[in-house]
């Protein structure tokens, strides 16, 4: 069955491969789609968080650019796996985790899919109530936020559930509005601007421990759309060239978060550290007339963001569960991130806690991504799209089924990665033990991806993997998945 309804139609196909006729997306969607997600005041956020740690307008424009770069290195290739297995990131890991142990995929996918609904969801909301409090004098009460994060949610989610076509067709919608704002709020405020702005205290009592704290936060941002990246290229045809659909992604993504992170600095400099609400300090700054933009861009934004992740989110979770369909996964999954809005909002106050739980995030993520970037050099590129679905369709065996379904060589380095690089951790919410290997420097980016990177080659050197050649390709996966009743 042909799933190329467009815009406005619900998406039948899940987590299970997209034959090659079905493949109606480009590199320009993976471009449009990467770059609208990043213009919401969730990723303008990671832009205040160097001047709220007390860097200045240059050191935090720096600590931008350069921790945009090396995220994007990392992130860029991800989005490689999509056309050559059919299929999303958490499925594609299955050949190297194994097809049980891509459930960590999932997991990771999940917990980082519903954190940023999470946060596009209150900093939206929070615009709405900020705004239409300057303006209309309604009050700033848990009830108004509470009112403004449903009516943001429930749009989002339903975007989620109609699927690829319309969350394509909803960013190319959002950006050139949302970018219009960025412009006119930057001319808006061009006169309290002042490039000479010197920050305040540092964070971690120096300035280089603190501008190397506001690189690896902002290098976490790109790193953490690798779970997601194949969401969207597994609608393109292995036929394009990978130079192309690497320029889509990487381009794509570093111009939305350069656009977005130094929005947000240039914004913070103006009202400085002190305002412990990005929101609430770009209103307060804001002239009259400019307040309605804020507000439609906290809206906007928030959709635009939020339907990237519940839709990945969706499909992550529907690969947990054998054939869960696409659509009751996104609503299971929006319920459970509902919740975690109100209660993380209301109960839990942990919207101040942003680059900690980032951090801490892509602590874990990052050797996940390296382990499976580094398998795919070593397969050079080729997966058998058949056994990568064995899981899905509540078999056992193939090529990847290793042991028991998990790969060793992979979890041996995942599982010793992320505990070096909790160890080294240094954020408000956590300090580990090793945190201050390196005067005060976290270095728990660099030390996970480091171990992942030095382990799981040394594992596959000493334990050959044995019998992973793929049979089935693309072009015959639908007969032979018919033949191994994938398909039934």
């Amino acid at each position: 069955m042909k799933d190329q309804a467009g815009a406005g139609v619900v998406e039948t196909r899940g987590i299970d491969f997209i034959p090659d006729d079905e493949r109606h997306g480009s590199p320009s969607s993976l471009f449009w789609v990467f770059v609208g997600a990043q213009f919401s005041f969730t990723v303008i956020v990671f832009g205040w968080l160097p001047v709220a740690f007390g860097l200045g307008w240059w050191s935090s424009f720096t600590a931008i650019v350069v921790g945009l770069v090396i995220g994007t290195m990392v992130y860029t290739p991800f989005a490689l796996f999509g056309p050559r297995t059919g299929t999303n990131s958490a499925v594609s890991s299955g050949a190297h985790f194994g097809v049980v142990g891509r459930i960590i995929g999932s997991i990771l996918a999940m917990v980082t899919a519903v954190g940023f609904f999470a946060i596009s969801i209150w900093t939206g909301g929070d615009s709405l109530v900020a705004g239409a409090n300057r303006l209309f004098g309604t009050p700033d009460s848990d009830a108004m936020a509470a009112l403004a994060y449903a009516v943001a949610a429930l749009i989002t989610i339903a975007i989620a559930i109609y699927g690829f076509d319309t969350v394509v067709a909803a960013q190319k919608f959002v950006v050139p509005i949302l970018g219009l704002v960025m412009v006119v709020g930057v001319f808006a405020l061009a006169s309290k601007f002042d490039p000479s702005y010197a920050g305040g205290a540092y964070l971690l009592g120096d300035f280089w421990p603190t501008w190397l704290l506001s690189v690896a936060t902002v290098a976490s941002l790109p790193i953490s759309y690798a779970p997601f990246a194949n969401d969207y290229s597994r609608y393109i045809s292995r036929r394009v060239p990978n130079s192309r659909l690497l320029l889509a992604n990487g381009v794509g993504m570093f111009i939305g978060c350069a656009i977005a992170c130094l929005f947000g600095a240039y914004m913070a400099s103006i009202f400085g550290a002190a305002e412990t609400s990005f929101v609430g300090g770009f209103i307060s700054i804001s002239p009259t007339w400019f307040v309605t933009a804020v507000i439609l861009f906290g809206l906007l934004g928030s959709f635009g963001q939020g339907s990237v992740c519940l839709y990945g989110t969706g499909l992550d979770f529907s690969s947990l569960i054998p054939k869960l369909p696409r659509v009751s996964a996104t609503l299971a999954v929006s319920a459970i991130s509902l919740l975690l809005v109100f209660v993380g909002r209301f109960v839990w106050d942990v919207v101040d806690s942003i680059s900690a739980f980032v951090i801490l995030l892509v602590v874990i993520l990052t050797p996940w991504v390296i382990i499976n970037l580094i398998g795919f050099a070593f397969r050079k590129g080729q997966y058998d799209v058949v056994d990568l679905q064995v899981f899905n369709a509540g078999q056992r065996g193939g090529i990847y089924w290793f042991t028991g379904g998990w790969n060793f060589r992979a979890v041996g380095a995942f599982v010793p990665a992320i505990v070096v690089g909790l160890l080294c951790l240094n954020t408000t919410l956590y300090t580990g033990p090793w945190a201050n290997v390196a005067n005060g420097v976290d270095v728990s980016l660099l030390a996970s991806a480091g171990v992942a990177a030095v382990l799981y080659p040394a594992l596959m050197l000493i334990f050959p993997e044995r019998g992973v050649v793929p049979t089935h390709l693309n072009a015959s996966l639908p007969s032979a998945l018919e033949v191994n009743g994938v398909l039934e």
